[in-house]
């Protein structure tokens, strides 16, 4: 059944009016998981812990503030990036199939980071700046590749990324499999996507770098729009391609290594959730913009919700949930990319 896009021109009080529904979705998927996991725990206890009472033990506190907060907060600022730049590199190829996960970036920057704790570096600073290097050798790779006289085939593009993407898994998995050490086989659950060992700090690193990240990729959104009708038109109608394809790669590398080196390789957020994004309301990259972003971090955080509460008091990678609504959904888009990007 086609989904027809939201009617209604685009202004400054629909992007923010639809932004204010985002936002209460995203307080509201917050609260939900705050409250959701083996142990129980209402809303009258969560309302009593940010009102500061005594009512609530110490160990509902502890499980709430030290536990499940920090997490949500990775799972919300991961979903926020990873969907923000599949849709980026959605715009710039002009292809549906473009994410960070299939294009090699997230296993690019999960190769730096593997590496970085081959030689002992800590992720405060040393993984998230080898990871944020493994993603830019990717795009450079996937760029290389697919580069022809008229600009980049973007077709070419999603096969380089899966070749490179193959790649990098193989040799992470060698990393893992000849190596002694406890903390590289532990790598194993975070290559699937690891939000367990979530903490405030991880956060406090990333949340600057995704907002300014998302301002910088925000300027661009009229230029993503022209390059919608192909890279010599935009060039006619006065875009600097070259120039915006790299601002845009360059940020997006940085914001997708960053989470990476934090939460691990989690596929499809970037895939799933702009096409439905521009399903809802058109392809205008200034609306679907802070729509995808936001639509993401609830994404996300009801994926890892469901994650650590399916199999309780178990948990699943959260990257098994999102594989597992998102192979379908990729070849739901092989099916019927054609119609709907040929516009």
């Amino acid at each position: 059944m086609e989904i027809k896009p939201l009617s209604g021109p685009l202004t400054l009080t629909r992007v923010v009016a639809i932004s204010a529904v985002l936002g209460i979705a995203l307080i509201a998927s917050i609260a939900v998981s705050l409250v959701s996991g083996t142990a129980t725990i209402s809303f009258t206890d969560l309302f009593n812990i940010f009102k500061n009472s005594p009512q609530v033990s110490e160990t509902t506190r502890l499980i709430v503030l030290k536990i499940r907060l920090p997490r949500i907060f990775l799972a919300g600022l991961s979903g926020f990036t990873l969907s923000l730049g599949g849709l980026v590199f959605q715009a710039i190829l002009r292809n549906p199939l473009a994410d960070p996960f299939v294009l090699g970036v997230s296993s690019g920057a999960a190769f730096g980071a593997v590496i970085g704790i081959v030689m002992g570096f800590s992720f405060s600073l040393g993984l998230p700046i080898l990871s944020f290097s493994g993603a830019v050798i990717t795009i450079y790779l996937v760029l290389s590749i697919s580069r022809r006289e008229m600009g980049v085939e973007s077709s070419t593009a999603i096969l380089a990324g899966v070749i490179v993407n193959a790649f990098f898994t193989a040799v992470i998995m060698f990393f893992i499999a000849t190596s002694s050490e406890d903390r590289l086989h532990s790598m194993l659950f975070w290559l699937y996507g690891d939000l367990s060992q979530s903490r405030i700090s991880y956060s406090m690193v990333i949340a600057p770098v995704a907002g300014l990240g998302s301002v910088v990729l925000y300027s661009f959104a009229k230029h993503l729009n022209l390059m919608a009708a192909g890279e010599e038109n935009a060039l006619h109608l006065g875009v600097n391609v070259e120039r915006t394809r790299f601002v845009c790669f360059v940020t997006v590398s940085l914001m997708v290594g960053l989470t990476v080196s934090f939460s691990g390789l989690i596929g499809f957020v970037g895939l799933i959730v702009p096409h439905l994004a521009r399903m809802l309301f058109g392809s205008d990259n200034r609306l679907i913009m802070p729509v995808s972003a936001m639509g993401g971090a609830v994404f996300l955080i009801a994926a890892d919700t469901a994650a650590r509460t399916i199999m309780s008091p178990n948990e699943l990678p959260v990257g098994v949930i999102t594989a597992f609504l998102g192979a379908p959904f990729f070849i739901y888009l092989l099916k019927t990319r054609g119609s709907r990007w040929a516009r």
